[in-house]
């Protein structure tokens, strides 16, 4: 069964969320419009306010839009803490009390109106996606699983980047996943990546641009080093929006921007179209 945990009031407040006096119920804040919502009626749109704007949403409650049934994978798996970086394991077990999830990554085995696939979904709330060692392996593994058993891989991405508590460990996750995409993308098997807000450094580097059907929700932050970074590097000044979804898809970064609430019909399409090819 697919459930998700609202986060406790602290942070609820760093998303912009806050109780609604008097009766307690808890309210969302758009930082596009600045609109106020009701948390129920914002959930009842998928986290989507009335201007469009997305929302930042978990691993879990994505799933619970997307897909009829998910059977998880690789659950056990945990990060250990191979540098003795200071805090890590401290920041650790806040992301898993912030995010419900022992890791940035969720992978198994989904249905989707009857289509079967591998997928896997970050989490922005376990310490903003970052890709550790055994985010990494998890995503490997189900890359691996996925040829073994012929079956697509729908891959939702949400990542800050490599997770520097890790240093080179992290970083070697960029060469691990791309080699499982290229095994399995041999085997002549679909992959298709959904890119939400936001997915920036080594994710963006590796295996989330590296689907045959790059997908994006509109608004959603992609690109590898950040704005300020690029612009004393280059000594250029960056056009506005430069890595937003909807400039990428102008630049033929991206094939699709699609709504929330469009997601789960877009992907039973495509899979459904290759599933008809696979046959012929």
């Amino acid at each position: 069964m697919i459930s998700f945990r609202l986060k406790p009031d602290n942070e609820l407040e760093k998303e912009g969320r806050r109780k609604a006096p008097p009766y307690g119920e808890e309210e969302v804040v758009c930082p596009n419009c600045h609109r106020t919502l009701k948390l129920s009626q914002a959930e009842s749109n998928m986290m989507v306010c009335v201007c469009g704007y997305h929302f930042r949403i978990g691993a879990r409650k994505r799933l619970s839009y997307t897909v009829d049934s998910f059977s998880e994978l690789f659950s056990e798996m945990r990060a250990s803490d191979p540098l003795r970086f200071p805090g890590y394991n401290e920041k650790k077990a806040k992301a898993e009390k912030t995010s419900g999830e022992k890791e940035s990554v969720i992978t198994g085995e989904a249905v989707i109106d009857s289509a079967r696939c591998a997928l896997f979904a970050m989490d922005p709330f376990y310490m903003m996606g970052s890709m550790g060692s055994v985010t990494g392996e998890k995503i490997t593994r189900l890359f691996e699983y996925a040829a073994d058993n012929s079956l697509p891989v729908i891959g939702f991405t949400a990542s800050g980047g490599a997770r520097m508590q890790e240093g080179l460990l992290s970083l070697m996750q960029m060469a691990k996943t791309s080699a499982a995409v290229k095994r399995h993308s041999d085997k002549g098997l679909l992959y298709i990546t959904v890119l939400t807000d936001p997915t920036t450094g080594g994710v963006t580097a590796s295996f989330a641009m590296e689907g045959d059907i790059i997908i994006s929700e509109p608004g959603a932050t992609i690109g590898f080093a950040g704005k300020r970074v690029i612009e004393e590097t280059t000594g250029k000044t960056l056009p506005k929006g430069f890595q937003t979804a909807e400039f990428l898809i102008e630049h033929g970064f991206l094939d699709i921007i699609s709504e929330r609430k469009e997601m789960k019909r877009l992907l039973s399409s495509l899979l459904k179209m290759h599933e008809r090819k696979e046959a012929l």
